[in-house]
């Protein structure tokens, strides 16, 4: 992909107007904004109100712009070892997926904090471009979740994108997530729960001329959602995959890979963090704590007919 599909699509963290900010939060009645109206709806402390308010939101999860990635390989059935985390340019490429075909599944949504409080219904949208023979089709799919702060939605293996078709140069895959308080909008969502979307996108070798009518209204849905009242897009990542060496690429192979959302990259060494099969979970090494971020964790496979 040569520019991001979710490009028109504006999360709160690229905000950099901290009025648009506060009305999109009142809007949504985020509770730490509204106690922060209450406490200071007199004109003597609109200036401390203020103050607080751009204090609250520059170190909340959902304002951090940045996505570090990590990678965890595949292991042996029954197995119960701590897994390593790795950042995906460290590994090893899969040449044997080259010109080959793939599932993309989704194996964890975590929401640490998005904006609004209580329990959030979370739009997530996967794009990528199905590689054919003689071209190719930009192909997207969503699915929505609802999930408490500090939880993980209730899935694990959903299946995204079923028989993927891989090129010789890699893999592109884009993310969103958008937060839809608006109670008319929930209804949209209810659609996208029936049966048909249940199974993922199912891809040929050939083109398939529904393709390209169902990807323009997935993300004409996903954009008009967006920018609705009450609703926001929290986060937003791209990772190109490769099979080349340069340091600072990502690889493409089997195994799980991770968008944790940050302030920094440099936040998180994945030194210091393990997957545990036994408790399904990425902890610290030293005090089995949990990732305090919102992240998103999609596994790649490899097709089989």
């Amino acid at each position: 992909m040569l520019s991001s599909v979710f490009e028109d699509i504006k999360a709160i963290s690229e905000s950099e107007d901290p009025e648009w900010i506060a009305a999109k939060l009142q809007q949504m009645k985020d509770p730490d904004v509204q106690s922060i109206v209450v406490g200071h709806s007199n004109l003597e402390g609109f200036d401390k109100g203020i103050l607080e308010f751009l204090n609250l939101i520059q170190d909340q999860p959902w304002m951090y712009a940045t996505h570090k990635f990590g990678y965890i390989a595949p292991y042996n059935s029954g197995s119960i070892q701590p897994q390593p985390i790795k950042h995906p340019s460290a590994i090893q490429p899969d040449n044997s997926l080259k010109n080959n075909r793939i599932n993309i599944r989704l194996d964890r949504l975590h929401i640490e904090k998005y904006p609004g409080g209580g329990t959030h219904n979370v739009l997530i949208t996967f794009a990528v471009r199905n590689q054919l023979a003689n071209t190719q089709e930009s192909v997207s799919f969503s699915q929505t979740y609802r999930v408490q702060e500090r939880q993980s939605a209730g899935i694990a293996g959903y299946p995204v994108f079923i028989g993927l078709n891989v090129g010789s140069q890699g893999l592109a895959f884009e993310c969103s997530t958008v937060n839809v308080k608006n109670e008319q909008d929930k209804t949209i969502l209810a659609a996208l729960e029936s049966s048909p979307f249940q199974s993922g996108l199912k891809l040929l070798t050939t083109t398939q001329p529904a393709i390209a009518p169902f990807t323009e209204i997935t993300l004409g849905v996903v954009k008009l959602l967006a920018q609705r009242h009450e609703n926001v897009a929290v986060q937003k990542f791209y990772l190109g995959l490769d099979f080349e060496d340069s340091a600072m690429g990502c690889r493409l192979a089997e195994g799980n890979y991770i968008a944790v959302q940050v302030a920094d990259e440099t936040v998180i060494d994945w030194n210091k963090w393990i997957y545990k099969p036994e408790v399904g979970a990425i902890v610290h090494k030293a005090d089995n704590s949990q990732l305090p971020y919102n992240y998103v964790i999609f596994r790649i496979s490899r097709y089989e007919e």
